[in-house]
């Protein structure tokens, strides 16, 4: 970066909020996939004005600029890929503004801890269900850039579905209003649902307006056991057909089981071809019961062998351990994990596992499966030796066949991780060359000089 920036930058912002030394370039560098690209600058602004004044400086300079909250995403969307600067929120632009209790939303900084709103929406009664895994850590604003899920996305959406309006700066420093807070807004183009999942290539968000809704009184967690995947399958789209909707409905293949059960000693059967681990909620006891019985029900009459309802914290935690350590448990099989959450109709899960089984034993490729059953997203992990050139291409190879199966059966490339650098290459199958070139009439009309987080989404 140049001298004469660098000291623009500090002239603005003070030095404590520019930094452009060794520590904090190799600590920016990276996100969740481990890959490495050194940023040349990492700034943090202090508020709107800031971004904006950043923003407008690099458009005129034609200077790279790349959004980031936590660096928790696992397809690289916020690493900068071609240099230039980091724009990081999490040190100033991290205030949960408002909870508004009569019209039920909150007004956030996009450095907001997701887990935070949770824990500030709850202590009023209220409820934000957005729950990605790295919830603990991730922002709202990487949330909305990314559009990320979460398990309770089978009963209550994902992030978009709380979106309610944003304030963001696009590239010439111009602050855009997208959105509003009224329930009814069908005026003008959608540009919040434009912005959302953008994976910040279009404007850098500076205020967040999201929903909430009343916080269910209680819930319900179990397990069911099946001898074969496509049972297990079977039993969550003939669930919720029977008007069973479960705040999550989550999966664990036989490989996963047997890993979990190894790694962990938790008791698990390691002869079942799959399991399911459910939790529903209601305001009424009765509400429960019913939805129990109806699930009961059906997991049986598709094969379930055995079906447990926790009693209690202790025994809801045990049932879930294995879930949320699924992902760690795997590296048994492999170094290098390549991990993938497409996502396709219910009903067709079964037959996309069928095909990932296929694909396994045609490149002889471990292939553990698990996920979110529920609103069909499965991630599915290709372990390969990371340090053997040869199996690597295998694993990519087998993981293109993957990515082919999902769009043949209507699905898609990303249910909650975005497409950012590791997936751009794969965008040719789901979307036609119409399609990408509409995609990048779009960014060029945000973002003309092509300043904001380039070479994401295969643009």
């Amino acid at each position: 970066m140049k001298t004469l920036h660098v000291k623009y930058f500090k002239k603005l912002l003070g030095n404590d909020n520019v930094y452009d030394d060794k520590a904090h370039l190799i600590a920016y560098a990276y996100d969740a996939t481990r890959n490495r690209y050194e940023p040349d600058l990492v700034i943090f602004p202090r508020d709107e004005q800031d971004v904006s004044d950043i923003l407008k400086y690099c458009n005129e300079h034609k200077i790279i600029i790349t959004p980031r909250g936590a660096g928790s995403g696992f397809t690289g969307g916020a690493l900068p890929a071609d240099g230039g600067i980091i724009l990081a929120y999490e040190k100033h632009m991290n205030k949960i503004i408002e909870i508004d209790m009569e019209n039920m939303l909150a007004v956030v900084q996009p450095g907001v801890i997701n887990m935070d709103l949770q824990n500030a929406a709850e202590e009023v009664g209220l409820f934000y269900p957005p729950d990605p895994a790295s919830e603990n850590y991730s922002t709202l604003g990487g949330n909305v850039s990314e559009n990320a899920g979460g398990m309770r996305a089978a009963k209550y959406g994902i992030t978009k579905d709380y979106v309610m309006a944003l304030r963001v700066v696009i590239p010439n420093g111009e602050i855009i209003r997208a959105g509003k807070k009224t329930i009814k807004d069908v005026a003008g183009y959608n540009i919040t649902g434009i912005i959302i999942a953008s994976e910040g290539t279009l404007g850098c968000i500076t205020e967040i307006t999201l929903r909430l809704i009343s916080k269910p009184k209680l819930s319900q967690s179990m397990m069911g056991v099946f001898s074969s995947v496509n049972d297990a399958m079977n039993a969550v789209y003939k669930t919720m057909a029977a008007g069973v909707t479960p705040v999550a409905m989550e999966f664990l293949d036989n490989l996963t089981i047997r890993a979990v059960e190894q790694k962990y000693n938790k008791g698990l059967p390691t002869e079942a071809g799959a399991i399911l681990i459910a939790t529903i909620d209601g305001n009424l006891e009765i509400e429960l019961e019913n939805q129990l019985e109806i699930l009961k029900t059906k997991f049986k009459e598709n094969a379930c062998t055995d079906f447990k309802i926790a009693q209690g914290e202790k025994e809801t935690a045990d049932l879930w351990f294995a879930r949320k350590n699924a992902s760690q448990s795997i590296t048994m099989y492999g170094s290098k994990k390549l991990n993938e959450d497409i996502t396709v109709p219910r009903n067709k899960l079964p037959e996309l596992l069928k095909q990932i089984r296929e694909i396994s034993k045609k490149y002889d490729v471990k292939v553990p499966c698990f996920g979110h059953t529920g609103d069909g997203n499965v991630h599915t992990n290709v372990m390969v030796d990371g340090s053997n050139e040869k199996q690597l291409e295998i694993g990519y190879k087998a993981i293109e066949e993957i990515f082919k199966a999902t769009v043949a059966l209507g699905g898609t490339l990303s249910g909650e991780h975005g497409i950012g650098l590791s997936k751009a290459p794969y965008m040719h199958l789901a979307f036609s060359d119409g399609e990408m070139e509409l995609f990048r009439s779009v960014k060029k009309a945000f973002d003309p000089n092509n300043i904001l987080n380039p070479s994401k989404m295969g643009l």
